[in-house]
């Protein structure tokens, strides 16, 4: 018996999922996650589609929705989808840490339950993302273009991150209103931040003068971390800390000014975001 179109598409599309899902898997798995929101709410059908099942690749899809974004009547969201194609066509890293910061939340976000929630509504993810493609273009030498898509992130996400940031993979930064990065701080792979954090600068000192942030770092809400001091790897710092000085690795700080309060209460603070305290520790 023949089959019908509709089963010889079908049968096409589910080939077609099963080889994206061998070379990409967190692609397929929006993709897939794409048509079930479709199905769910039909309402969305034309925004999914047009952020989501419209494109090739994660990197194209995550063009179109920064794009869209950050366009205004001083530049079109033309001028940046190219923008970003091309930096994300120059740099397979930015690639590679998109998909590492959807999984990030993901895995650390209560309210995340699908890989195609931050792509479509989470602003902290998608303002890193444009920081990124806002970094490339500061390592290229366009830095006022670099500075424009920082301003337009500052102005639509509430995220003010200064393009010669340097930050690494695996970031997750929840709720994300109010977070300001300084142009000489660095952020390393998996760590975590709440709203409203600072990793700023203590004066006018224009050299070398912001954090530097560890891997697996956990960030709490309002947390001040100031001047170019050393947050080490797997350490908390809690909700509405001022930081001054140094972090040992696998600490956990609080007060104002910080102060060691005991152990960072596990191997991976940012991994499993306890921000409790507990006696002992």
């Amino acid at each position: 018996m023949a089959l019908s179109q509709t089963q010889t598409g079908a049968q096409t599309g589910a080939q077609t999922q099963a080889q994206i899902a061998k070379v990409d898997p967190v692609w397929a798995r929006i993709l897939t996650e794409a048509e079930q929101a479709i199905h769910d709410e039909p309402l969305l059908g034309g925004l999914v589609h047009q952020s989501v099942l419209h494109h090739k690749s994660l990197e194209r899809a995550m063009s179109y929705r920064i794009s869209l974004k950050l366009a205004s009547g001083e530049m079109s969201d033309q001028m940046l989808r190219e923008i970003c194609d091309e930096a994300m066509g120059d740099d397979p890293a930015i690639g590679q840490a998109i998909r590492a910061d959807i999984a990030a939340v993901y895995d650390r976000d209560p309210a995340c339950h699908r890989f195609l929630q931050p792509v479509l509504f989470f602003k902290g993810f998608q303002a890193v993302q444009a920081y990124r493609v806002g970094h490339w273009l500061w390592q290229q030498g366009r830095r006022d273009l670099a500075y424009f898509i920082q301003m337009r992130v500052s102005e639509v996400f509430g995220i003010d991150i200064h393009p010669a940031a340097r930050i690494g993979k695996g970031i997750m930064i929840d709720h994300a209103h109010s977070i300001v990065i300084g142009e000489t701080a660095v952020v390393g792979d998996n760590v975590s931040m709440l709203h409203s954090v600072t990793l700023g600068g203590t004066g006018k000192e224009e050299e070398d003068r912001h954090p530097k942030i560890g891997d697996g770092v956990l960030i709490g809400a309002g947390a001040k971390v100031l001047g170019n001091i050393r947050v080490g790897n797997c350490s908390r710092i809690a909700a509405g800390s001022v930081v001054l000085s140094e972090v040992p690795p696998c600490k956990t700080v609080a007060g104002v000014p910080a102060k060691i309060v005991g152990e960072a209460g596990c191997d991976q603070p940012a991994m499993t975001m306890d921000q409790i305290l507990k006696s002992g520790a």
